[in-house]
């Protein structure tokens, strides 16, 4: 979902279709910035890359005419939709339902905020940034207890977005890896993609996660067999949003304190980070049961 930086710029992943009718769309992450008029996207998050990086694309904002749902447009591209700059038209694809609408939105306002009007100066505050996101509202997950292991899924909001569309929550379904090293067996409660700070170097790569009822694993992609580590629950004392984010300077930073170390672990939004916090933190409840921590078991 697009969420409001440290520098108050609306910020995001989208697949977008870089180059004109190919058909294949690249991920990319997108920032949206109205104090300098335009919209910029890069390979990943500058936080994660080297300083000076070059953004892959760019786009000034008084060039949009519209932005609007491309599903009948292209119908084999999920959650798609279109930007109408001048000649070009820009393909892109959020990451569900909800996503599409409040990209189209923020879009939309952003275009009429940034367009020239008798010298008028584009919003600079924070406050200016969260008015582009409107009211929409934000995702709410509900914990249910299956087989004994918590899922964590988004609750359906309805409500009206752009053009009346309905503002549930389809969620595209998980890459998973083809072999899960031995956890196999066990029920994935949830896998996706963060950036982790290396333990020596200190130096931020993105790995593929994955949480079953015992351990939380990292793999170097979705696509590896075996996983660069493992992290039993039972070593785990608390999964909680990081304390120092901002001396980080990350967004959507949580860690995971264990026996051995402290985790420092970004995510794509703040919804992916509360998300692995409750999912974590339940993980650990399951295994456990209620009212016995990581402390009471590692000493």
């Amino acid at each position: 979902m697009p969420y409001v930086d440290r520098q108050n710029r609306i910020c995001g992943f989208l697949d977008i279709e870089e180059i004109e009718n190919s058909g294949k769309f690249l991920r990319r992450y997108f920032i949206l910035d109205t104090t300098q008029g335009s919209l910029v996207w890069f390979m990943d998050n500058p936080q994660n890359l080297p300083k000076g990086a070059e953004m892959v694309g760019s786009l000034k904002l008084t060039y949009i005419s519209k932005v609007s749902d491309a599903t009948k447009l292209r119908p084999k591209a999920e959650f798609c939709f279109v930007i109408n700059a001048g000649m070009r038209k820009f393909f892109l694809q959020a990451n569900d339902q909800q996503d599409l609408v409040e990209w189209v939105s923020v879009l939309n306002n952003a275009t009429k905020i940034t367009v020239p009007r008798s010298g008028e100066v584009p919003p600079q505050s924070s406050e200016a940034a969260m008015e582009l996101l409107g009211s929409l509202k934000q995702v709410s997950y509900k914990t249910e207890i299956v087989g004994g292991v918590p899922i964590i899924t988004a609750t359906q909001e309805k409500g009206e977005g752009q053009n009346g569309a309905e503002r549930g929550v389809l969620r595209k379904p998980l890459n998973q890896p083809f072999f899960l090293s031995g956890h196999e067996q066990d029920q994935v409660v949830k896998a996706g993609y963060c950036v982790k700070q290396g333990a020596v170097m200190k130096n931020w790569k993105r790995r593929y996660f994955m949480l079953d009822e015992n351990a939380l694993s990292y793999y170097k992609s979705d696509l590896e067999k075996e996983p660069l580590r493992v992290i039993p629950l039972k070593e785990i004392h608390k999964a909680q949003e990081c304390k120092q984010s901002d001396l980080m300077m990350r967004d959507n930073l949580f860690e995971l304190v264990t026996t051995s170390r402290t985790f420092f672990i970004q995510s794509d939004s703040p919804e992916e980070m509360h998300s692995w916090i409750k999912a974590i933190s339940g993980a650990i409840v399951a295994q456990r049961g209620p009212g016995r921590s990581a402390a009471t078991r590692v000493k």
